[in-house]
């Protein structure tokens, strides 16, 4: 029954319909997830210790690293999950279920091992100074030499959970690890409680994402009869169309993960040189920045599973039509976020540390990266619709665009023109033009595409 469901809702439900069942549950991760982020900043904040939220904001790029993996084997395996289910072919269904699970469970280990040995000169690249390295060390400790794998898993288990239709219990299992962590983190981070600061963060995500992986296993077992994700070791399998068709999608979007993080690095560099003080504000715009970011992240994400469905089963009008009612919610939606938080800088930014100097650096620099919402929720469709059809040398394409050619060469330009307030319009710049290249791209994808209909679909 359940299984009938999820093909009703794939191929015939309406259009409104499947993608509020599908997005929806998925963009309400994504809000509690970004909760879970600004608590990490809120409740340092309150300590009142600028190194502390350096901290946090430094180790940003090595957490971000982390999808890096699961964009591999999550993006990866999820987009070959969908695909497979429209052809009807459940054995590749079963079988890049489990690639994906334990190929992230090995990068997790992987990735706690190179930290440990590397952690010296990591921190001299994240730029880190004597009054920031501890506290860094400390946060980065729990998160990725004890956390890496739960961080991977979680996430990785979600995606795959997603691609065959249980956004919802995705959905669940991420919320859980999130909330989890937002409790823990006044306990572990103030004086009233263990007093850890940036430390104790660390320990609360360590702990939320172990929390959320167990949830994952939990529901594994108990639908194991009709959920389509398997992770039984006996169907690990490196057959050469699962390992390509997962790779082909999961690499270029790891490389455009491994992207963001040199350019968050590049970003937090020159940052830093601008004091402790205006790395604390950059912290916290950017984590102001994530709601409508994760906002829109959460949709393209949502709607992947339908695309993935509908273009391998050759249901091009449907998927037309999926692309393009979930694009006029996006675009209308970051408009008025942006226009918000141009608007409501300084108080948005008050609201994390009333520090005067913190609080006049975060209204500028908020006002700079707000413009880029509405461009770059476009962005993240054009680059989902690629990952969900298996395009991955377009969604790479769109990677280098982004990083390499636009946005680190406008950071170094406009720091240079313009000290430290020109880094926050390097992102407007890059994604206004990203987001006319990516309107013409789909054009031109759909206009390729068959127009076969389904006979059931609507």
């Amino acid at each position: 029954m359940e299984n009938t469901q999820k093909t009703q809702l794939f191929e015939q439900a309406p259009i409104p319909k499947a993608v509020t069942a599908l997005a929806v549950p998925t963009i309400i991760s994504s809000l509690v997830m970004i909760i879970y982020n600004l608590a990490d900043t809120y409740f340092v904040g309150i300590v009142n210790d600028p190194a502390q939220n350096a901290a946090v904001t430094l180790a940003a790029p090595v957490l971000l690293a982390f999808n890096a993996v699961n964009n591999l084997f999550g993006v990866g395996s999820s987009s070959m999950m969908s695909r497979a289910l429209g052809r009807k072919d459940y054995d590749t269904v079963y079988r890049s279920s489990a690639f994906g699970f334990y190929c992230a469970l090995a990068c997790g280990i992987l990735f706690s091992l190179l930290f440990t040995v590397f952690r010296q000169p990591l921190f001299v690249l994240l730029g880190t100074d004597s009054g920031t390295r501890e506290a860094t060390a400390a946060y980065l400790k729990w998160t990725v030499t004890f956390g890496a794998a739960p961080a991977i898993l979680n996430v990785v288990l979600a995606y795959m959970v997603r691609a065959e239709g249980s956004s919802f219990h995705a959905s669940l299992g991420t919320m859980s690890g999130c909330l989890l962590n937002i409790v823990l983190d006044p306990v572990f981070i103030l004086p009233w409680g263990l007093h850890m600061g940036a430390a104790g963060a660390g320990l609360a995500t360590f702990l939320s994402n172990c929390a959320a992986c167990v949830y994952f296993f939990v529901l594994l077992f108990v639908k194991r009869k009709s959920i389509c994700v398997r992770i039984r070791p006996s169907l690990f399998s490196l057959k050469k169309e699962i390992v390509l068709g997962i790779c082909g999608v999961g690499i270029p979007a790891s490389i455009q993960n491994l992207l963001n993080v040199t350019g968050m690095t590049v970003l937090n560099n020159f940052t830093s040189s601008f004091g402790a003080d205006a790395v604390a504000a950059m912290g916290i715009v950017q984590k102001i920045n994530m709601v409508p970011l994760y906002i829109a992240l959460g949709l393209s994400q949502g709607i992947m599973p339908l695309i993935s469905y509908n273009y391998a089963s050759g249901n091009t009008k449907r998927m037309k039509d999926t692309l393009s009612f979930t694009v006029k919610i996006a675009v209308s939606f970051m408009a008025i976020i942006s226009v918000c938080y141009y608007l409501g800088a300084g108080g948005l930014t008050r609201l994390f540390m009333k520090n005067g100097a913190v609080v006049a650096y975060g209204t500028r620099l908020l006002r700079g990266l707000c413009l880029a919402l509405p461009f770059l929720c476009m962005d993240f469709l054009a680059v989902g619709v690629f990952q969900a059809c298996g395009l991955g040398a377009k969604s790479l394409i769109f990677a280098l665009l982004r990083k390499i050619v636009l946005e680190i060469p406008a950071l170094f330009l406009l720091n240079r023109l313009f000290p430290l307030y020109g880094l926050a319009y390097a992102q407007p710049l890059a994604e206004v033009i990203l987001a006319a290249a990516a309107a013409a791209v789909l054009a031109k994808l759909f206009k390729n595409l068959p127009p076969k209909q389904q006979p059931n679909a609507r």
